[in-house]
């Protein structure tokens, strides 16, 4: 097995390629406007690091959010054409999964991802890290409310401490955590298609946008 791992869901772009045993290359960049410039270059370096060709892979996963529309779209797009065009096996994970995987204490927990509009995206997990409930978007207010108790995890949370109990270090994706959920079996695949969870920012001219 050699797998591509990627998320684009947040605008931390995250590459990395497993071989089946550990990761064996990874890239990354930031730019909440760039996924589609980031991304490509990224995936070369991280094959490049790995010592391999794109004709080696044989699996490609990618985080299929919930993520703003832009950068979540070029995430899929290229998962699909990439299984498409090589012939890989391909996995789709929700974003807010693979942000659990690294998050390494016990117990029932919170995680979120800024979802902009003064909303985070969220989903609850139990001790062993399985997702509960969720996805859903909501603010932070909301959020508080429906569990007051629990901490949560994400950068989401760190946007708005003090609204939300906020633990540890305000995580982003990682692709290696993605490709360890991946290669281990332990991920709860989705289809690839994008979880946008609400209408995108852009509309045509004319047509009224809706919250």
């Amino acid at each position: 097995m050699l797998l591509l791992a990627f998320d684009t869901a947040t605008p931390v772009i995250t590459v990395a390629v497993h071989d089946g045993l550990r990761v064996v290359g990874e890239a990354s960049g930031v730019g909440a406007m760039a996924h589609g410039e980031l991304l490509a270059p990224a995936i070369r370096d991280a094959v490049a690091q790995a010592g391999a060709t794109m004709a080696d892979l044989t699996d490609v996963a990618v985080g299929v959010g919930p993520g703003p529309f832009t950068g979540l779209r070029v995430g899929v797009v290229t998962a699909l054409t990439l299984g498409s065009t090589l012939g890989l096996t391909t996995h789709g994970v929700c974003t807010l999964d693979i942000v659990a995987a690294d998050i390494q204490v016990e117990g029932e927990l919170l995680v979120a991802t800024d979802a902009r509009r003064k909303e985070v995206y969220w989903a609850r997990y139990g001790a062993d890290h399985s997702r509960l409930d969720g996805p859903h978007v909501s603010t932070p207010a909301d959020l508080a409310a429906q569990h007051p108790d629990l901490p949560v995890y994400g950068r989401g949370a760190h946007l708005y401490d003090g609204v939300l109990h906020a633990a540890g270090d305000a995580n982003d994706p990682r692709a290696s955590a993605l490709a360890a959920l991946v290669v281990g079996g332990r991920a709860h695949e989705l289809s690839l298609e994008p979880l946008y969870l609400r209408r995108p920012d852009a509309v045509p001219q004319g047509i009224l946008k809706r919250a």
